[in-house]
């Protein structure tokens, strides 16, 4: 295929992805072949054995996905679809309040495909929006510079900056209309989305749109293993919301962690229940979420109870330094 072929080709499926009336296996079939297109044009497959291909890049902190991992988020189905619904519709909403303003979109960590330019932008004209792309990864950086290139996209964004989200000061800041940051992980390990909302959102105007608006992380308590036919649970608490926590935390520069969260079990038959589960759930935009085993992004961890269990409480901590991980300690 030639290049407009392939361009055409991935607008076709970018176009069907985004239909409501398509199944699971359509949607399979779409991103598989945009990937094919992706990765013949960056010659980045996102399943190499090259050690620079799978090492993950340190952040001021947390860390950022290696290339192989970040390449490979595409074929997170539902992210990827749920991801691009809100981007569109995000942008059709600035310009349903800005009619006459180019909308700007702030990218942060677009891996080696940038899909939500790549897909996105063919979508509208450049007058209509302009891209701004930050990413750590060197390698990430020039494949998409070059798949930007070779997609004939180069009109369409302003800036790429080499840099880490966590500390970056973003150039005329108040312009931008949404800024979308895919940068995190179930139970928001390792990655880091917190310290870069806590770095990134306040350099933007208030009206800004964040894409994911929100993560939370909820805790619930089961009489069985999810395996189990008879498994029924009750929710207990959210025991991490981030813009929550967030907007009540003032401290800067960025704290090392995150308020204790204490969930008191004195007023539980806590001998009934066999596991806690904690579940991370991914408001996206509007009232559009990625919930429990959706994605790579929900799936929920379940820890078993010891019985007879004695301890009155379960403390959470949320640790960004030295490394960025959700802990929790019996009390």
């Amino acid at each position: 295929m030639n290049n407009k072929e392939i361009i055409d080709s991935i607008k076709k499926s970018t176009l069907a992805i985004l239909k409501s009336s398509i199944n699971q296996t359509e949607i399979e079939k779409e991103l598989n072949n945009i990937h094919l297109h992706f990765q013949k044009l960056t010659e980045i497959t996102g399943f190499d054995t090259k050690i620079e291909h799978l090492a993950a890049v340190p952040l001021a902190k947390g860390k950022a996905l290696g290339l192989n991992h970040a390449a490979q988020c595409l074929l997170d189905y539902k992210r990827t679809v749920t991801f691009l619904k809100a981007v569109v519709l995000a942008i059709k909403e600035k310009k349903k309040t800005h009619p006459k303003e180019t909308i700007h979109f702030f990218y942060a960590g677009c891996g080696p495909y940038a899909p939500f330019i790549t897909l996105i932008a063919p979508l509208f004209t450049p007058k209509e929006i302009q891209f701004t792309l930050l990413e750590i990864n060197k390698a990430s950086v020039e494949s998409a510079k070059k798949l930007i290139n070779l997609l004939n996209l180069t009109d369409y964004f302003q800036e790429f900056y080499l840099a880490d989200a966590v500390t970056f000061k973003v150039p005329e800041a108040s312009k931008f209309h949404i800024l979308f940051s895919e940068t995190l992980d179930a139970l928001l390990y390792r990655e880091s989305y917190v310290p870069i909302l806590y770095n990134l959102l306040p350099q933007f105007n208030k009206n800004v749109i964040l894409i994911p608006e929100n993560v939370l992380i909820n805790m619930s308590l089961s009489n069985n293993s999810k395996s189990n036919s008879d498994f029924t649970e009750q929710k207990i608490e959210t025991i991490l919301d981030v813009r929550k926590a967030i907007s009540s935390c003032k401290q800067h520069p960025i704290p090392m962690r995150l308020p204790d969260k204490k969930i008191d079990f004195s007023s539980l038959n806590m001998n009934t229940y066999k596991s806690i589960l904690l579940d991370t759930q991914v408001h996206v935009y509007n009232d559009i979420w990625l919930k429990r085993s959706e994605s790579s992004l929900t799936l929920p961890l379940e820890i078993t109870l010891e019985q007879p269990f004695k301890n009155e409480a379960i403390i959470f901590t949320y640790q960004i330094e030295p490394s960025i991980e959700l802990k929790c300690k019996l009390a």
